[in-house]
């Protein structure tokens, strides 16, 4: 797998160490990481707060953050 795809190396198949500075800076440095600057986007990718292994939760913070801009 690790092959495929770079980011799986180690077996870390969820976008990266949970170290704590991945854990306050990713994906990007925002106050809120689920919005991207395009009207209407959002990220909702296991690279996002909580991180992955929390499953549902980035979905669920990312449409809090969306149904709140309505």
């Amino acid at each position: 797998m690790a092959a495929y795809n770079a980011n799986y190396v180690g077996g870390d198949i969820s976008s990266g160490a949970n170290t704590a500075k991945q854990i306050a800076l990713r994906p990007r440095f925002a106050l809120n990481p689920y919005t991207l600057g395009v009207k209407g986007v959002y990220l909702c990718s296991s690279a996002t707060p909580p991180g992955g292994g929390v499953h549902g939760m980035c979905g669920f913070n990312a449409a809090e953050t969306a149904l709140t801009r309505l």
